[in-house]
């Protein structure tokens, strides 16, 4: 049996080995993640900051459902980025819209003129990353024009090192920043990040040679005028029963936290329903989609724990942690950024290990040890928040090995799930299924920031090591079936048999 593509083409220019347009992705993609790790970093403790020290003054639990919602609403919009480059604008303009939407959020945020500019930035951050983040990593698979091209997961995991750069980057500098409560001074730099990313991404254009420069399924210009009254009508409805909620005075961020909840847990639903039934879907990427129905559950769970880094242990970090360093006092955001550096740093290892193991580990063994690791990291916080409970301040090396643990998971699981939903993605839902991939994310979010109010009835402790037995749990369910999920993705690339007849 041939092997895969394991190099360049002849005469290619490239990028550490790679396609040279994955160095345009890589910056553009580090400093969109500099600017929103970088606000993520300082988001929860601006909201619960008193207002004379110019943050919000909200409650900790609204804050984090405040978090939860935001960050769910980022990935929850990645499905509809990615129906718009699959039909209407192709993946590279709907990056290039997504970056400017970006960039104007974080400007409003960095506006000091009251809650209502922190609202809207906060909603055109996540619409600018619905449209941008799905399509920069369907454009990564479009680098590899060949399908047996062997260098496609190591290059998703050279991306992703890029992912982490910008956010240590941005963890490090926005909260430096932010500290003398100079909140907005740090939104600014988050706006400014952005910029740079944008324009490299821009200066960069020739050198993805033509990727996603048009829709893969175009709509007919019926069916466009069709899509923009459906849309336009659907924008109405939503804006009109969401006014009508706020004027009944019903309407608080608990309340709006459990419908986007609701909504997260049913949107991957109907559109798996959807593609299940669609007849642009062959029988054998049905056989694909039905393993990848198991990875995107067991991506949500690892999701739920491992973005809880944001918001319950940020403010582990803030009010249970001693953070004095050699003399130092350093800022609570600065604890996570632990992560990315060791990201940076092992990431390269991983790729080559990951390279010349080829199938030998495959995808489903590596969301196994993915979650088993998330899991086992919580059952360390669990036992560093009981230390914690007697109101001493612990030593920050808990959340450090809280954090290494779960940098050994994320690079086992995060670059394998975006390359695996590449290459189990329908031909005709390329970019959509890449956003299903993120949507994983926000279900994992939404259900985590629900999960959150659990603190108000259960010890600290209690709570993370629930958390941790249900990822351990899941982690070795997925060990189990490990084979029959390499098979139908084996499946999945297997030639079309003609019907009877």
């Amino acid at each position: 049996m041939a092997s895969g593509r394991s190099g360049p083409p002849p005469g290619e220019q490239t990028f550490f080995g790679h396609p040279r347009g994955l160095a345009t992705l890589f910056g553009t993609e580090m400093w969109e993640r500099f600017s929103y790790y970088g606000m993520r970093a300082v988001l929860v403790l601006f909201l619960t900051a008193p207002v004379t020290r110019g943050g919000m003054g909200l409650p900790e639990t609204t804050a984090v459902g405040i978090y939860g919602v935001y960050i769910a609403s980022v990935y929850l919009l990645a499905i509809a980025g990615g129906w718009l480059a699959d039909r209407l604008l192709g993946a590279r303009r709907t990056v290039l819209c997504g970056a400017l939407v970006i960039m104007g959020g974080h400007v409003s945020m960095a506006m000091p003129m009251g809650g209502g500019f922190v609202w809207l930035g906060l909603v055109l951050i996540a619409l600018g990353s619905g449209l941008l983040k799905p399509n920069m990593s369907a454009l990564v698979g479009e680098l590899y024009r060949h399908e047996d091209d062997a260098r496609r997961d190591s290059g998703y995991t050279i991306f992703y090192m890029g992912i982490n750069l910008g956010a240590f980057l941005g963890i490090m500098i926005v909260p430096w920043l932010q500290t003398g409560d100079r909140w907005h001074l740090a939104f600014g730099a988050a706006a400014l990040g952005m910029a740079v990313g944008l324009t490299q991404y821009v200066r960069g254009r020739a050198t993805l040679c033509g990727a996603g420069e048009e829709p893969d399924h175009r709509l007919t210009p019926d069916e466009e005028r069709r899509f923009k009254v459906v849309a336009g009508v659907c924008l109405a409805a939503g804006a009109g029963a969401l006014a009508l909620w706020a004027l009944s005075g019903t309407l608080t961020v608990d309340r709006f936290a459990l419908v986007l909840t609701v909504v997260t847990a049913a949107v991957p639903v109907a559109y798996f329903a959807f593609l299940f039934s669609s007849r642009e879907v062959t029988e054998q990427e049905r056989r694909g989609l039905f393993a990848y129905v198991w990875l995107f559950l067991a991506a949500a769970i690892f999701w739920l724990v491992y973005d809880q880094a944001g918001s319950a242990l940020l403010l582990f970090a803030k009010n249970d942690t001693d953070l004095n360093v050699l003399g130092f006092t350093i800022p609570p955001g600065w604890v996570g950024n632990v992560n990315s550096l060791a990201i940076i740093l092992v990431a390269p290892l991983f790729a080559e290990m990951f390279l010349k193991a080829g199938t030998r580990i495959s995808t489903p063994l590596k969301f196994a040890v993915g979650l088993v690791c998330v899991g086992v990291s919580f059952v360390v916080m669990s036992v560093a928040a009981g230390a914690a409970s007697g109101g001493v301040k612990v030593s920050i090396m808990w959340l450090l090995s809280v954090y290494l643990i779960q940098t050994v998971g994320e690079l086992f699981l995060s670059p394998a799930g975006l390359s695996v939903t590449n290459k189990l993605a329908p031909r005709a839902f390329e970019n959509q299924l890449m956003g299903l991939w993120f949507l994983s994310m926000a279900l994992g979010d939404s259900v985590g920031g629900q999960a959150y109010r659990l603190t108000t009835v259960v010890p600290m402790p209690v709570y993370y090591l629930v958390l941790a037995l249900a990822a351990i749990a899941a982690g070795l369910v997925m060990l189990l079936f490990v084979r029959r999920l390499r098979t139908l993705m084996a499946e999945h690339h297997m030639p079309s048999v003609p019907a009877p007849g």
